[in-house]
C-alpha cells in the first residue's frame, strides 16, 4: 500500500462476526478467503480487487443519510463459493459518514483514487447513485481522460429536482475542466426520458442504449463496456421482480442480464472501478436485492478471471486477422483465438473493441455504426 496516505483514516472496519451472525464461513466460501478489514487493515500487495462500502444516501433526499446496504450485500456475497482462485480480493470496510454528504463524497474519492493508483480495481457498494461523481472525480483528480458507462433506467439529468441523485450527470458530463472522453448510457427506459434529452446527448456524441435493445442483443454491450474505464450500475435498471428494492419501475433487466453486464465489466482490461448504487435496504423483500447484487459481484470475479486469459493485441499469433475494405476504407479486424472477442482498426491505426456484427456489416461493404461514431468523436 502507498505510504503517503493512510486510507484507513476514512474507513470503518467490517464486523465479520455480525455479518456471519457469529457462524463464520466454511472452507471454499468467499468469506473465508477475502482479506477483510476486521481487526487489522489487510495487506493489499497481492490483491487485484478491492471492495469499498459507502452507505451515503443523503444525495437521494433521505435524511437518515447512511445505509446498511453495503453490509447487507456482504452478508450474501461472503456466503458464495470461491471459484476463481486466480483472483485475490480484499474488503477495506465502509467509508465513514461525513458531517455533510459532500464530506462522504470527498472521502470516497480519495480512497478510490488511492487504490486505483496502486493498480487495484475498486468495487464500490453504495449508497445512492450520485456517488458516481466520487468515482469519476477519482480519475479527474489525476487529470486522466476516461470513457464511462452507466447502467440505469433513467438518465439523471433532471435539473428541476432538488436531489443530487437525479441530476448529478450534468456535473459529470459538462463540468469544467472535463475529463470525460465518452459516455455510454445502458438500459434506459424510454417512458422516463424526455426525447429532447436523448437528442442533446446524441449531439454530444454520447451513446444511449434502450433497455429493449440491450435485452435483445446483450452481447453488443460487451465491446461498449470493454472500451470503458469506469462502470456504474444503478439497480433501478433491474426489474422489480429481480430487485424488489427498486421501486422505480416494474420493468427492466432480469437478474441474469444484470450479471452478464457485470461479467463484461470484469472482463474489460480497461475498467478499474465498478460501482453498484441505488440499493435502499429498507425497501427490500427477503433481502432478494442484496442477493442479486451479491451474484452480480460474483460475476465480476468470473469476468476478471476470463479476461486474464486474453492475449495482448500485439501477440499476433493469438488472433485471427481479417483485412477488408468498406466504403473505400481499408481496415483490419482482429478476433481473439482465446476468447472470441473482436477489435477493429480506425484510420489512426488504433484498435477499438467491436463485435462480430460489426465485422459482418463491414464484410457487406456497410460502415459499422460503432466505427462511424468513433470517427465522429475524433
Amino acid at each position: 500500500m502507498s505510504d503517503h496516505l493512510n486510507i484507513s483514516d476514512f474507513l470503518s472496519p467490517v464486523s465479520l462476526s455480525a455479518i456471519s451472525h457469529d457462524e463464520g464461513y466454511k472452507d471454499g466460501q468467499l468469506g473465508k478467503v477475502i482479506a477483510v478489514y476486521d481487526d487489522e487493515f489487510p495487506d493489499l500487495d497481492e490483491v487485484q480487487l478491492v471492495i469499498v462500502g459507502c452507505g451515503e444516501q443523503r444525495g437521494s433526499g433521505l435524511i437518515h443519510g447512511h445505509s446498511e446496504a453495503p453490509d447487507k450485500v456482504r452478508r450474501h456475497f461472503y456466503n458464495l463459493y470461491y471459484w476463481h482462485q486466480d483472483i485475490k480480493i480484499a474488503d477495506v470496510g465502509n467509508i465513514k459518514a461525513g458531517s455533510l454528504f459532500t464530506d462522504s463524497y470527498a472521502a470516497l474519492k480519495t480512497v478510490v483514487q488511492e487504490l486505483m493508483g496502486d493498480g487495484k480495481t475498486v468495487i464500490i457498494l453504495g449508497g445512492s447513485h450520485d456517488l458516481t461523481l466520487s468515482q469519476y472525480y477519482a480519475y479527474a483528480e489525476t487529470k486522466r481522460t476516461i470513457e464511462a458507462s452507466c447502467v440505469d433506467a433513467v438518465i439523471d439529468l433532471n435539473l428541476d429536482s432538488p436531489f443530487r441523485h437525479e441530476n448529478f450527470l450534468m456535473e459529470m458530463l459538462t463540468g469544467e475542466p472535463n475529463f470525460l472522453r465518452h459516455y455510454n448510457h445502458i438500459g434506459f427506459q424510454s417512458y422516463y426520458v424526455h426525447p429532447r434529452m436523448l437528442e442533446t446527448l446524441d449531439k454530444l456524441r454520447f451513446d444511449c442504449y434502450r433497455v429493449g435493445s440491450v435485452k435483445e442483443s446483450i452481447d453488443e454491450m460487451e465491446p461498449v463496456i470493454r472500451n470503458s474505464n469506469m462502470f456504474s450500475f444503478d439497480i433501478t435498471a433491474i426489474a422489480n421482480t429481480y430487485a424488489p428494492a427498486n421501486t422505480i419501475s416494474p420493468n427492466g433487466l432480469n437478474g441474469e442480464e444484470a450479471c452478464v453486464l457485470m461479467r463484461y465489466a470484469g472482463m474489460s482490461p480497461n475498467i478499474n472501478s465498478i460501482g453498484v448504487y441505488g440499493y435502499d435496504a429498507q425497501h427490500d423483500k427477503h433481502e432478494l436485492t442484496a442477493k442479486q447484487i451479491s451474484h452480480m459481484l460474483w460475476y465480476v470475479l468470473d469476468g476478471r478471471s476470463r479476461g486474464k486469459r486474453e492475449a495482448a493485441l500485439d501477440e499476433k499469433d493469438s488472433f485471427n486477422e481479417y483485412h477488408m475494405a468498406f466504403a473505400e476504407v481499408d481496415t483490419i479486424f482482429l478476433q481473439s483465438k482465446k476468447t472470441g472477442r473482436w477489435w477493429m482498426q480506425l484510420p489512426d491505426k488504433k484498435f477499438i473493441a467491436c463485435s462480430y456484427k460489426d465485422y459482418l456489416m463491414a464484410s457487406s461493404n456497410e460502415i459499422p455504426e460503432r466505427w462511424l461514431r468513433a470517427q465522429e468523436r475524433g
